[in-house]
């Protein structure tokens, strides 16, 4: 178990997929976690989500660091690599398993359409069908938890009060896959309660998943961190950006002689640090971020930069 040190109040964490570079969206989900965590004097983790070992590359991984490093953020403390903590994940299966949390399931990605990484890594969100929930013969590889019914309130840095139902949302969730491979968010609940992340900022695709998150953290009594999600960036024409799409990662920004001082210009005045984008450091960022100055809703790039 990773324990958070008594003295510490205040820890947040950047949690990319090592599936492709880090585009302007992922550069401010990190800028804004690392600026929300430093503005309180809190500290800041870096993990790599590679849990699912079939599409995910250790020197993307390693590329991701250093673009980080390069902008001013740095992690207070080793890198956790998912791929290397299977028997954490495998003990808080048996965990659930134990408290009849679990069930079989044989359907396959033909079945239902269904990816079973994280969810803004597929096609869009659909709830599970329940359809080996209720089955006699209790077969298949991979596993399921069994989703408490009713609604899951909750409160967000940005967005405020929210609430939802998270068998409409996800359904059951996939916590083993049947190549094998641990899912998503079983991953990503067991690494934040042990990490002792207090908080969570990552993009609006993953704010319909927080609720069925919030249910797996009750399940293993693991403490709830807080949650923001920020709107996300689009190309200038307001079409999502992608890390596969290769166009707008910090060393093809430089190509365009876009120096990383106007990139944290651009993304602190996004943020509401700055009245207008200007060259900067991250560190000069700190002193004005603000939850509440920071804008709700997708902000598209300037079309310069395509």
């Amino acid at each position: 178990m990773v324990s958070l040190p008594p003295s510490v109040r205040i820890r947040g964490r950047f949690a990319p997929s090592p599936t492709g570079i880090l585009h302007l969206g992922n550069l401010r989900t990190a800028l804004a976690s690392w600026l929300s965590v430093r503005a309180r004097g809190g500290e800041w983790i870096l993990r790599m989500e590679d849990v699912d070992t079939t599409r995910s590359r250790r020197e993307l991984g390693e590329a991701q660091i250093r673009d980080l490093v390069a902008l001013g953020m740095e992690s207070d403390g080793p890198v956790l690599w998912q791929s290397e903590r299977g028997d954490c994940y495998r003990e808080a299966l048996d965990s659930l398993d134990r408290k009849g949390l679990l069930y079989p399931c044989d359907c396959s990605r033909k079945d239902l359409a269904l990816l079973a990484g994280a969810p803004h890594e597929g096609d869009g969100l659909r709830p599970y069908p329940g359809r080996c929930r209720a089955k006699a013969a209790r077969e298949g590889r991979a596993m399921r938890f069994l989703l408490p019914p009713g609604r899951v309130l909750w409160q967000d840095l940005l967005l405020g009060s929210q609430s939802d139902e998270p068998e409409h949302l996800t359904g059951d969730p996939l916590l083993f896959r049947r190549d094998g491979c641990y899912a998503y968010h079983l991953a990503v609940v067991v690494d934040d309660g042990e990490q002792g992340v207090t908080e969570v900022v990552r993009g609006a695709d993953l704010r319909a998943v927080t609720a069925t998150q919030i249910r797996l953290q009750e399940a293993l009594g693991l403490r709830r961190p807080d949650y923001a999600h920020l709107g996300l960036v689009t190309s200038s024409d307001g079409s999502r950006l992608g890390k596969r799409d290769g166009g707008l990662g910090l060393a093809a920004l430089a190509e365009r002689g876009i120096s990383p001082g106007e990139l944290l210009g651009w993304l602190g005045w996004s943020l509401g640090c700055l009245e207008a984008p200007e060259p900067c450091l991250a560190t000069d960022l700190v002193h004005a971020f603000a939850w509440d100055r920071v804008p709700h809703g997708p902000i598209a790039i300037p079309s310069s930069w395509e």
